[in-house]
């Protein structure tokens, strides 16, 4: 590397290192910050060839122009202030800090003692100074070039939309069909296999577990394990190295098979983590400012990871506008997926959804054609239904009605009828509502109708972690059995679950490999298993096939039928009527009724749905007319049965 001989004022704009074809400017955002210096690396980021104070402020931005240089060059930073925590500064220059508008980095994150800005041997806790370099053991930015703007995605409307939520290494790492060296990379994801199982399947978009780079916690590094989904972010621009190169490429090719990519996005904390975590980036330039700090100046925990970005401040904000349109552009991703959206939208007076982050995304020109959905809570509150379109919620709400009336909880039929005709009780449309049965963070469908209560001991945490509240059975036998009626009667479930999430009004999303049988062996909360127990197992594909089949039946169902992709709910007779066992109409009376769990629903006098969650068969009289099966879990209990009229 030729190490530059003066560095020259630059430009406040843009934040972050760009190449123009002559050089390289350099900015970089911190308030009270009182000196930066730009470090550069040799090629690889082992050794730090020299530091350039940045010559010019303009505001709050830090900056400066470096001539001749080219993409490719290494950096990072050292900003100078007060190391005073009792005021909300944690300045530390023997830190190198990560760029946060670096696109590409040098190497994962590894843990390491240097990389915290107090002596975590002292006495003193955070108050203790600590003046070790960490160069050697942080990833660096890496200047990159131009990138032109990607070709625009299939644009699939909602109403026509089936997401697959999957992991870039839990998706390819055992396929038998990509090469071992490719497995859990960008590139795998793009494989030929992939594409085909997954237009096969019949699903619209995925929506990819969280890809920028991330840190592992302390405490996973310490007990030996890993974070593994990825919701530990410390970049909100440079991807993990771990998935390797050819994002933008991986995402053309599912374009090219018309196939949406939304990424799960992580806004609401960083792995800095709570006073004792480390200092990586934004804590080192400008604590006060990314984050949200209490009266003591200690974090506020809004994110259950130990601290939260401040969404209120001008800074945080443009940082996530700008990232979110730099993936956009860049990419060509079609949207994305808040983690703990509710966070913000916070104040500190409390939730505010219209006056707020998630507001000025949903207003953006560019950002607002996307898709965008909402993890409508955090840890501190639950806020379903408080957002306007474009956005779109995850409804939990939903998820848990359907797992318990399937499992044969009384009294939940009138609960269930407003589920799968839109959920009106929580969102203002039908296609607001994101209908999932499990996702990520949970049971697969597999340990929903095998295991009763959690099985977590691998996470290290005394099985303390993970949701109590599962509203699952093993039907007799807590996991694997042999037993042929038990097997029969999960897979019926199974069925059920499915067949409702096709049938019911909203956007229905699927958990990767919920399909085949996946299974974590009772683990809800699998974000530090990065082995078998979350990978999916591809060889089950071959042992159920049944099942596969009947979810490609289901979606080929829901494609082929407007009648259950409505985008406004039923407005009153004729649209939809309700209908017991015997052929009557619902009451108010059979609503209220505990001991029935049977019921169905004519959609505009053309297809008739009859799920019956009692044990104990309970035939459907149809209406007046010719009917036909064109899906079934099964006959009698436990099933559910969907009719098209064919005498018009």
């Amino acid at each position: 590397m030729t190490v530059m001989a003066g560095i020259d004022v630059g430009a406040a704009e843009p934040l972050g290192a760009t190449w123009d074809g002559r050089g390289i400017n350099f900015a970089l955002f911190s308030a009270n910050g009182e000196r930066v210096e730009l470090c550069l690396f040799d090629e690889g980021g082992a050794r730090e060839a020299c530091r350039l104070p940045l010559p010019g402020r303009t505001g709050d931005i830090w900056h400066g122009y470096l001539a001749d240089a080219l993409p490719g060059l290494v950096y990072g930073y050292r900003v100078h202030g007060p190391y005073a925590p009792e005021r909300g500064h944690r300045f530390n220059a023997n830190k190198l800090l990560l760029d946060p508008y670096a696109r590409e980095i040098t190497a994962p994150f590894r843990w390491n003692r240097a990389n915290f800005a107090y002596d975590v041997e002292s006495a003193h806790g955070d108050g203790a100074f600590d003046a070790t370099d960490n160069a050697a053991f942080v990833p660096k930015g890496i200047v990159t070039g131009p990138t032109l703007a990607a070709d625009p995605g299939p644009c699939i409307p909602w109403r026509d939309t089936i997401i697959y939520e999957m992991h870039v290494k839990g998706m390819t790492q055992r396929h038998p069909a990509i090469p071992e060296a490719e497995r859990g990379t960008f590139a795998a994801l793009a494989a030929p296999a992939i594409l085909e199982y997954l237009t096969s399947l019949g699903v619209t978009t995925v929506e990819l577990l969280p890809v920028f780079a991330f840190a592992d916690e302390t405490h996973l590094v310490r007990r030996g394990l890993r974070n593994y989904w990825g919701y530990n972010p410390v970049s909100f621009f440079a991807l993990d190295p771990r998935y390797g190169r050819g994002f933008r490429d991986m995402v053309a090719v599912y374009h090219a098979a018309g196939i949406e990519v939304i990424l799960d996005v992580v806004y609401n904390h960083t792995a800095e983590s709570d006073r004792f975590g480390p200092t990586l980036s934004l804590r080192g330039i400008d604590n006060a400012s990314y984050y949200w700090l209490d009266e003591r100046q200690d974090y506020v925990n809004h994110s259950g990871c130990g601290n939260t970005l401040n969404a209120s401040h001008p800074q945080v904000q443009r940082l996530v506008l700008d990232s979110l349109k730099y993936w956009a552009s860049a990419a060509g991703v079609d949207g994305f997926r808040f983690d703990l959206a509710a966070t913000l939208a916070r104040t500190r007076e409390g939730f505010c959804a219209s006056n707020s982050l998630l507001a000025q995304i949903g207003r953006d020109p560019a950002l607002s054609r996307l898709k965008l959905i909402a993890e409508p809570w955090d840890v501190n509150g639950h806020f379903l239904g408080q957002l306007d379109a474009p956005w779109r919620e995850w409804n939990d709400r939903y998820r848990d009605t359907l797992r318990a009336f399937w499992r044969g909880d009384g009294g939940m039929r009138g609960r269930m009828a407003t589920a799968v005709s839109g959920s009106s009780d929580v969102v203002s449309a039908p296609t607001n509502g994101i209908n999932f049965i499990t996702a990520h963070d949970g049971f697969t469908l597999e340990d929903v109708v095998s295991f009763s209560k959690k099985h977590n001991a691998a996470n290290g945490e005394g099985n303390y972690d993970g949701s109590n509240y599962n509203l699952s059975s093993g039907y007799g036998v807590e996991g694997a059995t042999e037993d042929p009626a038990i097997r029969g009667k999960r897979m019926r479930q199974k069925c059920n679950f499915i067949a409702s999430l096709m049938v019911s009004q909203g956007v229905p999303m699927l958990l990767a490999g919920d399909e085949f049988g996946q299974t974590q062996h009772g683990n809800n909360n699998a974000y530090c298993q990065d082995n078998e127990t979350a990978w999916l197992d591809w060889s089950l594909l071959a042992k159920n096939e049944d099942l596969v089949l009947f979810v490609r039946e289901a979606i080929a169902m829901r494609k082929a039928l407007p009648e259950l992709r409505h985008e406004s709910f039923f407005k009153g007779e004729g649209d939809i009527v309700w209908l017991r066992p015997d052929g009557g109409v619902m009451t108010e009376t059979d609503w209220e009724d505990p001991a029935h769990r049977a019921f169905g629903f004519l959609i505009e006098n053309k297809l008739l749905v009859f799920l019956n969650a009692a044990a104990d068969t309970s035939e459907q009289v149809l209406p007046s007319g010719n009917w036909r099966t064109i899906l079934s879990s099964g006959e009698g209990g436990h099933s559910l049965t969907v009719l098209e009229r064919t005498d018009g």
